[in-house]
């Protein structure tokens, strides 16, 4: 934790590398969680991002209690008996482009969801357009990797596996 808090306050505080510098507060992440009973979808649309693209140092952060569900129930079960976020309030991304071909690029670091920190590598778009990066990724996360427990009354309503997906536009930083 330490090390991302430091990493965090590294990118920010750079005042000679301004121009390779990208900013979000609005990303968009999704996930969709296909089960025998019901399907569960969730859009959080205020996630925040910092990109260095001479570092290549890419961190994310976003409020667990941002998601919106479609239903009021989903969004009040999910925060308190699922992903607890009165304990675990944030979700955490920090790593590396590992490599790019293109506009295709992989990326490798760490995941935090409910408290527990996995290494994850993840191929997705990494694309400048003018001075804006676009970022989009699509990939797994197992709810037992995070010890994400599912009652067994409510199993065949939620998947072992969530889709997640990535959409995000970070600005050049000025």
């Amino acid at each position: 934790m330490v090390r991302l808090i430091t990493s965090i306050v590294f990118l920010f505080s750079t005042t000679q590398l301004f121009a390779q510098q990208y900013l979000a507060n609005n990303g968009e992440i999704s996930f969709f969680s296909e089960a025998p009973m019901e399907d569960i979808y969730a859009v959080n649309k205020e996630v925040s991002a910092v990109y260095d693209a001479k570092t290549n140092d890419l961190v994310f952060q976003l409020e667990i209690n941002d998601f919106v569900f479609p239903k009021s129930l989903m969004q009040e079960h999910f925060n308190e008996n699922y992903l607890e976020s009165d304990i675990y309030p944030k979700s955490i991304f920090s790593g590396k482009v590992i490599s790019q071909d293109g506009k295709n690029a992989i990326v490798e670091g760490d995941l935090t969801i409910h408290g527990k920190t996995n290494k994850i590598k993840v191929e997705g778009i990494l694309q400048q357009e003018k001075k804006v990066i676009n970022i989009s990724a699509e990939f797994i996360v197992k709810l037992e990797d995070y010890d994400i427990k599912i009652p067994t009354i409510v199993m065949y309503k939620i998947a072992e596996e969530i889709e997640v997906k990535v959409n995000i536009g970070l600005k050049e930083r000025k």
